[in-house]
Protein backbone atom coordinates (compact mmCIF):
# COMPACT_ATOMS: atom_id res chain seq x y z
CA UNK A 1 0.00 0.00 0.00
CA UNK A 2 1.20 3.56 -1.02
CA UNK A 3 2.68 5.40 2.11
CA UNK A 4 2.77 9.14 2.04
CA UNK A 5 5.74 10.73 4.74
CA UNK A 6 7.06 13.99 4.13
CA UNK A 7 6.88 14.96 0.81
CA UNK A 8 7.18 11.41 -0.73
CA UNK A 9 4.83 8.74 -1.64
CA UNK A 10 5.89 4.91 -2.82
CA UNK A 11 4.84 1.80 -3.57
CA UNK A 12 6.32 -1.48 -5.35
CA UNK A 13 5.11 -4.77 -7.09
CA UNK A 14 6.84 -7.65 -7.87
CA UNK A 15 5.76 -10.71 -10.02
CA UNK A 16 7.12 -14.01 -11.20
CA UNK A 17 6.07 -13.22 -14.65
CA UNK A 18 4.67 -15.75 -17.28
CA UNK A 19 7.47 -17.63 -17.71
CA UNK A 20 9.68 -18.06 -15.03
CA UNK A 21 9.29 -20.80 -12.13
CA UNK A 22 10.84 -18.34 -9.45
CA UNK A 23 11.30 -14.84 -8.63
CA UNK A 24 14.85 -13.37 -8.43
CA UNK A 25 13.75 -10.02 -8.56
CA UNK A 26 13.47 -7.83 -5.10
CA UNK A 27 12.87 -4.26 -3.61
CA UNK A 28 12.73 -2.71 -0.94
CA UNK A 29 12.35 1.03 0.43
CA UNK A 30 12.25 3.70 3.75
CA UNK A 31 10.35 6.89 2.94
CA UNK A 32 11.61 7.88 6.35
CA UNK A 33 15.17 7.19 5.61
CA UNK A 34 14.70 8.25 1.70
CA UNK A 35 16.06 4.95 0.19
CA UNK A 36 14.18 2.92 -2.78
CA UNK A 37 16.16 0.08 -4.20
CA UNK A 38 15.21 -2.99 -6.64
CA UNK A 39 17.58 -5.58 -7.85
CA UNK A 40 17.05 -8.61 -10.34
CA UNK A 41 19.31 -11.61 -9.63
CA UNK A 42 20.88 -13.77 -11.30
CA UNK A 43 23.25 -17.58 -10.63
CA UNK A 44 22.07 -20.82 -10.79
CA UNK A 45 19.69 -22.80 -8.29
CA UNK A 46 18.27 -20.19 -5.79
CA UNK A 47 21.23 -18.13 -5.94
CA UNK A 48 19.86 -15.15 -7.60
CA UNK A 49 16.95 -14.54 -4.86
CA UNK A 50 19.63 -15.31 -2.24
CA UNK A 51 21.98 -12.37 -4.02
CA UNK A 52 18.66 -10.23 -4.99
CA UNK A 53 17.36 -10.14 -0.87
CA UNK A 54 21.29 -9.63 0.52
CA UNK A 55 21.61 -6.64 -1.78
CA UNK A 56 18.47 -5.00 -0.78
CA UNK A 57 18.72 -6.24 2.83
CA UNK A 58 22.19 -4.75 3.37
CA UNK A 59 21.61 -1.56 1.29
CA UNK A 60 18.64 -0.89 3.22
CA UNK A 61 20.41 -1.57 6.55
CA UNK A 62 23.50 0.55 5.89
CA UNK A 63 21.23 3.78 4.64
CA UNK A 64 18.90 3.24 7.82
CA UNK A 65 21.86 3.36 10.19
CA UNK A 66 23.95 5.99 8.81
CA UNK A 67 21.31 8.62 8.02
CA UNK A 68 20.06 7.97 11.03
CA UNK A 69 23.47 8.83 12.70
CA UNK A 70 23.70 12.02 10.69
CA UNK A 71 20.37 12.79 12.01
CA UNK A 72 21.19 12.67 15.46
CA UNK A 73 24.62 15.21 14.62
CA UNK A 74 24.78 18.65 16.43
CA UNK A 75 26.70 20.02 13.86
CA UNK A 76 25.12 20.40 10.18
CA UNK A 77 25.85 17.72 7.75
CA UNK A 78 26.64 18.79 4.03
CA UNK A 79 24.25 16.83 2.00
CA UNK A 80 26.77 17.55 -1.26
CA UNK A 81 29.31 15.31 0.78
CA UNK A 82 27.06 13.06 2.66
CA UNK A 83 24.63 11.13 0.70
CA UNK A 84 27.10 10.23 -2.03
CA UNK A 85 29.56 8.47 0.72
CA UNK A 86 26.79 6.90 2.26
CA UNK A 87 25.61 4.98 -1.17
CA UNK A 88 28.87 4.47 -1.99
CA UNK A 89 29.67 2.37 1.27
CA UNK A 90 26.30 1.18 1.07
CA UNK A 91 26.94 -0.44 -2.49
CA UNK A 92 30.22 -1.52 -1.06
CA UNK A 93 28.80 -3.53 1.84
CA UNK A 94 25.82 -5.05 -0.58
CA UNK A 95 28.82 -5.98 -3.19
CA UNK A 96 30.66 -7.69 -0.20
CA UNK A 97 27.72 -9.72 1.28
CA UNK A 98 27.10 -11.06 -1.99
CA UNK A 99 30.85 -11.95 -2.75
CA UNK A 100 31.78 -13.32 0.59
CA UNK A 101 28.51 -15.45 0.69
CA UNK A 102 29.53 -17.04 -2.70
CA UNK A 103 32.76 -18.10 -1.64
CA UNK A 104 32.03 -19.74 1.25
CA UNK A 105 29.59 -21.66 -0.77
CA UNK A 106 30.11 -23.62 -4.01
CA UNK A 107 26.31 -23.66 -5.24
CA UNK A 108 26.47 -19.94 -5.16
CA UNK A 109 29.72 -19.56 -6.92
CA UNK A 110 29.00 -16.54 -9.29
CA UNK A 111 25.92 -15.54 -8.15
CA UNK A 112 24.96 -11.39 -8.30
CA UNK A 113 22.48 -8.85 -9.01
CA UNK A 114 21.83 -5.77 -10.79
CA UNK A 115 20.74 -2.74 -8.19
CA UNK A 116 19.18 0.35 -9.54
CA UNK A 117 18.19 3.14 -6.66
CA UNK A 118 17.40 6.39 -5.19
CA UNK A 119 18.26 7.92 -1.93
CA UNK A 120 16.83 10.71 -1.55
CA UNK A 121 18.03 13.83 0.34
CA UNK A 122 16.52 14.29 3.42
CA UNK A 123 18.52 17.43 4.49
CA UNK A 124 17.83 19.26 1.14
CA UNK A 125 14.82 18.33 -0.77
CA UNK A 126 16.10 20.68 -4.24
CA UNK A 127 17.91 16.95 -4.78
CA UNK A 128 18.26 12.73 -4.66
CA UNK A 129 20.81 10.46 -5.76
CA UNK A 130 20.81 7.99 -8.27
CA UNK A 131 22.72 4.39 -8.42
CA UNK A 132 23.47 2.16 -10.38
CA UNK A 133 24.49 -1.20 -11.43
CA UNK A 134 23.80 -3.37 -13.95
CA UNK A 135 20.52 -3.32 -16.29
CA UNK A 136 17.64 -2.16 -13.72
CA UNK A 137 17.02 0.96 -14.70
CA UNK A 138 15.52 4.37 -13.12
CA UNK A 139 12.72 6.91 -15.20
CA UNK A 140 11.41 10.27 -14.75
CA UNK A 141 8.45 11.34 -15.71
CA UNK A 142 8.28 15.14 -15.50
CA UNK A 143 5.41 17.33 -16.91
CA UNK A 144 4.26 14.20 -18.66
CA UNK A 145 7.81 13.37 -20.48
CA UNK A 146 9.63 10.36 -19.46
CA UNK A 147 13.21 10.18 -19.04
CA UNK A 148 15.57 7.61 -18.48
CA UNK A 149 17.97 8.66 -15.82
CA UNK A 150 20.40 5.34 -15.87
CA UNK A 151 22.61 3.84 -18.81
CA UNK A 152 22.35 0.05 -18.67
CA UNK A 153 25.86 -1.66 -18.00
CA UNK A 154 25.42 -4.52 -20.79
CA UNK A 155 27.11 -5.71 -24.22
CA UNK A 156 25.00 -4.15 -26.40
CA UNK A 157 24.16 -1.03 -24.95
CA UNK A 158 28.52 -0.71 -25.26
CA UNK A 159 27.80 -1.86 -28.79
CA UNK A 160 25.88 1.50 -29.28
CA UNK A 161 27.52 3.67 -27.75
CA UNK A 162 30.64 2.91 -29.70
CA UNK A 163 28.53 2.89 -33.43
CA UNK A 164 28.42 -0.55 -33.78
CA UNK A 165 25.07 -1.38 -33.42
CA UNK A 166 21.67 0.32 -34.07
CA UNK A 167 19.03 0.46 -30.90
CA UNK A 168 16.97 -1.39 -33.00
CA UNK A 169 19.58 -3.99 -33.70
CA UNK A 170 20.47 -4.11 -29.45
CA UNK A 171 16.88 -4.71 -28.82
CA UNK A 172 16.89 -7.98 -30.76
CA UNK A 173 20.14 -9.12 -30.07
CA UNK A 174 20.56 -12.64 -28.75
CA UNK A 175 23.28 -11.02 -26.28
CA UNK A 176 20.51 -8.36 -25.18
CA UNK A 177 20.88 -10.24 -21.26
CA UNK A 178 24.67 -9.84 -21.00
CA UNK A 179 25.81 -7.27 -18.45
CA UNK A 180 28.84 -6.09 -17.84
CA UNK A 181 28.77 -4.96 -14.67
CA UNK A 182 27.14 -7.13 -10.92
CA UNK A 183 27.07 -6.72 -7.51
CA UNK A 184 29.06 -9.73 -6.09
CA UNK A 185 31.12 -11.15 -9.19
CA UNK A 186 34.11 -9.88 -7.52
CA UNK A 187 35.58 -8.33 -4.34
CA UNK A 188 34.73 -4.68 -5.67
CA UNK A 189 32.29 -2.83 -8.00
CA UNK A 190 31.64 0.70 -9.18
CA UNK A 191 28.48 1.89 -9.58
CA UNK A 192 27.48 5.19 -11.30
CA UNK A 193 26.12 7.54 -8.98
CA UNK A 194 23.98 10.82 -10.38
CA UNK A 195 22.91 13.78 -8.87
CA UNK A 196 19.02 14.88 -10.23
CA UNK A 197 17.48 17.90 -9.74
CA UNK A 198 13.92 17.55 -7.80
CA UNK A 199 10.76 19.13 -8.50
CA UNK A 200 7.54 18.58 -7.34
CA UNK A 201 5.30 16.41 -9.44
CA UNK A 202 8.51 14.48 -10.47
CA UNK A 203 7.44 10.31 -10.72
CA UNK A 204 10.53 8.28 -10.39
CA UNK A 205 10.53 4.62 -11.80
CA UNK A 206 12.85 1.83 -10.74
CA UNK A 207 12.44 -1.50 -12.82
CA UNK A 208 14.07 -4.26 -13.40
CA UNK A 209 14.78 -5.53 -17.39
CA UNK A 210 11.42 -7.61 -17.31
CA UNK A 211 9.69 -4.74 -17.72
CA UNK A 212 11.69 -2.78 -20.06
CA UNK A 213 12.17 -5.84 -22.57
CA UNK A 214 7.70 -6.31 -22.72
CA UNK A 215 7.06 -2.48 -22.29
CA UNK A 216 8.69 0.43 -25.00
CA UNK A 217 9.34 3.87 -23.60
CA UNK A 218 6.16 5.41 -25.25
CA UNK A 219 3.96 2.35 -23.20
CA UNK A 220 5.79 3.22 -20.24
CA UNK A 221 5.40 7.02 -20.26
CA UNK A 222 1.70 6.82 -21.53
CA UNK A 223 0.84 4.39 -18.75
CA UNK A 224 2.70 6.85 -16.17
CA UNK A 225 1.08 9.90 -17.38
CA UNK A 226 -2.30 8.40 -16.43
CA UNK A 227 -1.28 8.49 -12.57
CA UNK A 228 -4.27 9.48 -10.51
CA UNK A 229 -3.74 11.82 -7.30
CA UNK A 230 -5.46 9.61 -4.70
CA UNK A 231 -3.87 7.71 -2.30
CA UNK A 232 -3.79 4.04 -3.95
CA UNK A 233 -2.71 5.53 -7.63
CA UNK A 234 0.74 4.71 -7.16
CA UNK A 235 -0.27 0.90 -6.55
CA UNK A 236 -2.65 1.15 -9.48
CA UNK A 237 -0.10 2.16 -11.47
CA UNK A 238 2.60 -0.46 -10.75
CA UNK A 239 -0.22 -3.34 -11.17
CA UNK A 240 -0.96 -1.89 -14.50
CA UNK A 241 2.91 -1.87 -15.61
CA UNK A 242 2.67 -5.29 -14.34
CA UNK A 243 -0.03 -6.43 -15.91
CA UNK A 244 0.89 -4.66 -19.70
CA UNK A 245 4.18 -6.73 -19.20
CA UNK A 246 2.41 -9.94 -18.77
CA UNK A 247 -0.17 -9.20 -21.71
CA UNK A 248 3.04 -8.38 -23.45
CA UNK A 249 5.15 -12.11 -23.00
CA UNK A 250 6.10 -11.78 -19.03
CA UNK A 251 9.15 -13.66 -20.10
CA UNK A 252 10.75 -12.47 -16.87
CA UNK A 253 10.27 -11.54 -13.35
CA UNK A 254 9.21 -7.76 -13.06
CA UNK A 255 9.34 -5.40 -10.41
CA UNK A 256 8.23 -1.85 -10.28
CA UNK A 257 8.74 1.01 -7.78
CA UNK A 258 7.09 4.26 -7.78
CA UNK A 259 8.36 7.24 -5.72
CA UNK A 260 6.47 10.11 -6.35
CA UNK A 261 7.50 14.00 -5.02
CA UNK A 262 4.71 15.35 -3.10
Amino acid sequence: MATAVLRHTAAAVTDRGRKRSSNEDAFGYSIEHGIYVVCDGMGGAAAGEIASSLAVDEVLRLVTERVAERLTLSVPCDPATALPAIAEEAIQAANYAIHSRAQRNARLCGMGTTLVGILANIYDDSRLWIVNVGDSRCYRLRRRQLELCTQDHSLVEEQVRLGRMTRAEATRSPLRNVITRALGTQSRITADLIEAPVEPGDLYLLCSDGLTRELTDHKIESILSSTGSGPEALDETCATLIQQANKAGGHDNITCLLLRID
